[in-house]
């Protein structure tokens, strides 16, 4: 199983099989890396700009065979907000910065020793999943159910919700003689 640098597991043994796309490829399978910061790498934008800006990856016209592992700058994040090993739903109160979030982004790929940086490949865990991968052997992959704490932080989060949903009048807020006296 993969580590990161300190030696804590991270759940996968190969990082790739758990990214999707390419943050940088575009809906028309070109490159936006290449194509909005050429000053970063300017052989792979120019190798990218003669075809067209076309992913090597995902592009049929490329004569190379390239994986996500090939290229230099690939890079994918998790989108969907619910954790990558027991599903549960990410639950954020608008109005209250103090609750800690219920999902953290969890890193799958860390530099190696024959390259300076890795590619940044990252999924949702929720804070019970994410503690259980990094210290112990649980992998993201496994069939698990949400743990009975972030169940129970979920339901509390959706209950004051529908607390915010609900609709008192002035009268009824201010029934136990807390009315404002005119006079």
């Amino acid at each position: 199983m993969k580590k990161t640098p300190t030696g804590t597991p991270v759940g996968v043994d190969d990082p790739y099989d758990h990214a999707e796309l390419c943050d940088h490829l575009t809906g028309e399978g070109t490159c936006r890396y290449a194509f909005e910061h050429p000053q970063h790498d300017r052989e792979f934008a120019m190798a990218r700009r003669e075809e067209e800006f076309a992913c090597p990856v995902v592009s049929d016209e490329s004569d190379d065979d390239w994986t996500w592992a090939d290229c230099p700058h690939f890079r994918a994040t998790a989108t969907d907000r619910e954790c990558a090993r027991c599903g549960l739903e990410e639950k954020r109160m608008a109005h209250d910065s103090t609750d800690r979030p219920l999902l953290e982004e969890h890193h799958l790929s860390y530099a190696s020793e024959d390259r300076e940086t890795s590619h940044e490949i990252t999924v949702y865990l929720c804070r019970w999943c994410h503690a259980k991968v990094h210290n112990s052997w649980a992998r993201v992959t496994d069939d698990a159910s949400p743990d009975p704490e972030a169940i129970a932080a979920l339901e509390e989060r959706r209950g004051r919700e529908m607390d915010e949903f609900g609709f008192q009048t002035a009268s009824e807020r201010f029934e136990d003689g807390d009315r404002r006296q005119d006079g």
